[in-house]
């Protein structure tokens, strides 16, 4: 997949934000996808006692023809690196289907369909 073939399909991501009492769908843009995934894992380190040092550096790169794959890194403020990786397949779709998986220091603290507070539970 090319950079430009990244870029379409990030810019066609379908993003479901939830709203109480209903589903909204809304597209985003790449830069937009990035700065949620970079927030969304950011606050739930801090919820799990792994406040991040500063903001996660994202970005998106090709996992084939029908994926995308983020990936973030940063440090704690204890030090510890932090690394996100991510993969949304059905990008352009209106069922994205997202797995992301979070370490601090080489060690999985989270794996999740979805980051931050606007996900549901």
């Amino acid at each position: 997949m090319t950079a430009r073939a990244v870029r379409a399909a990030a810019l066609a991501l379908v993003v479901l934000v939830t709203v109480p009492g209903c589903r909204v769908l809304e597209r985003i843009s790449e830069n937009a996808y990035l700065n949620a995934v970079a927030s969304g894992a950011t606050a739930e380190l801090d919820a799990r006692g792994h406040p991040v040092a500063g903001r996660l550096d994202c970005a998106l790169s090709p996992s084939g023809t029908v994926a995308l794959r983020v990936g973030c890194t940063g440090r704690t403020a204890a030090g510890r690196p932090v690394a996100v990786v991510g993969t949304v397949t059905g990008a352009d779709t209106a069922r994205p289907r997202e797995r992301y998986v979070v370490t601090v220091g080489g060690r999985e603290v989270l794996r999740t369909t979805c980051l931050g507070a606007a996900c549901p539970g």
